[in-house]
C-alpha cells in the first residue's frame, strides 16, 4: 500500500503535514487556521472526512495555532505529550486529548504513528515516523541537531520532511541579533542546510524516493540555494521545497515501485 503525503505549509509561519492511504490520514501539527487548511486540502482534492488524528510535535504557536478549532469541527482525537499539553492552554473539557509517548505506536486504522524525542527548545519535542505496510514516512523538522534517534529513523525512510532552516553565512551576515542567531543554531534550534545536506548524503538509504526540505527561514535561507547544495547528491531521490506561502504538491509514496517511477498522487480522493 502506498503513502501520500504533502505539506499544507511549513515554516515559521505554520506547519502542517498530511500523510495518508486510501482510508485514513493523519495530520502532523495544525499551525495554519481551520479555514486555510480546508482551503489548501480542497486544492489538493484531499478530503477532510479522510484525516483521523491529528499529532503535535511540540507547543510553539507555529505547529498548534489551528489545532482547537480543526479538532473541534471534525471531532478529531489530538495525540499531544502531558507536558506540551500543560504548555498549550488547550482544554480537555472541549477536545479530544490522547496521551501521546515516546516510542509507543498508535494505531489510526492501518497507519502507524511512531514519536521519538527531538533537540529543540521546548518542553517535550517529538519527531514522527509513520508507516503502513511497509512504506514509511518521517517528519523531522524543529531539530536542534541530529542525534542517534534521527539517524536510526531516518535511514528506514521512503520520504522524509526534513528541515533545513538555514543557511550559515545567511544567519551570520543577516540582520537576527545575537541571541536569536545563537538560538537557532545553539543546538536546540533549527537544522542548517549544511547539516540536512550532511544527514541526506550520509544515511540516506537507497529506497528513499522523497525529501521535502521543511521549515525555511525566510530571512535567512533562500529555496534555490539549498536546492542547489542537495542536487550534486541526491541521485534518484526527488527533492522539493516545501513552501511557507502554499501547499506542495501530493506525492506517492510507494516501496514496491522503482523510485523513478514514483509520480505525484492521482486526483482521486473527493475534494471538500
Amino acid at each position: 500500500m502506498s503513502l501520500s503525503i504533502a505539506s499544507l505549509n511549513s515554516g515559521s509561519n505554520g506547519n502542517c503535514y498530511y500523510i495518508g492511504n486510501e482510508h485514513e490520514a493523519v495530520l502532523i501539527d495544525a499551525g495554519i487556521s481551520c479555514r486555510e487548511t480546508e482551503r489548501r486540502m480542497a486544492r489538493l482534492k484531499l478530503s477532510m472526512d479522510m484525516v483521523k488524528a491529528i499529532f503535535i510535535s511540540h507547543e510553539h504557536t507555529d505547529h498548534v495555532r489551528g489545532v482547537a478549532i480543526l479538532a473541534k469541527k471534525y471531532q478529531l482525537p489530538v495525540f499531544i505529550t502531558r507536558q506540551t499539553l500543560q504548555r498549550t492552554g488547550l482544554s480537555p473539557e472541549r477536545l479530544q486529548l490522547r496521551p501521546l509517548n515516546a516510542y509507543q505506536p498508535v494505531s489510526i486504522g492501518e497507519l502507524s504513528v511512531l514519536a521519538f524525542p527531538k533537540r529543540h527548545d521546548a518542553v517535550d519535542p517529538h519527531s514522527f515516523v509513520i508507516s503502513c505496510r511497509g512504506a514509511t514516512v518521517g517528519v523531522f523538522t524543529d531539530i536542534g541537531q541530529p542525534c542517534d534517534h534521527l539517524t536510526r529513523h531516518f535511514q528506514q525512510c521512503h520520504a522524509v520532511f526534513l528541515e533545513a532552516n538555514y543557511d550559515e553565512q545567511m544567519l551570520e551576515q543577516g540582520r537576527y541579533p545575537f541571541f536569536l542567531k545563537q538560538r537557532i543554531r545553539g543546538g536546540d534550534g533549527h537544522l542548517s542546510n549544511q547539516q540536512a545536506l550532511t544527514l541526506f548524503r550520509d544515511y540516506r538509504p537507497a529506497s528513499m524516493s522523497h525529501v521535502l526540505l521543511s521549515h525555511l527561514s525566510k530571512d535567512n535561507n533562500c529555496p534555490q540555494l539549498v536546492l542547489e547544495q542537495f542536487a550534486p547528491h541526491q541521485q534518484n531521490t526527488t527533492v522539493v521545497v516545501a513552501s511557507r506561502f502554499e501547499e506542495t504538491e501530493v506525492y506517492t509514496i510507494n516501496p514496491n515501485l522503482p523510485i523513478g517511477l514514483q509520480l505525484r498522487e492521482p486526483a482521486l480522493l473527493t475534494a471538500v
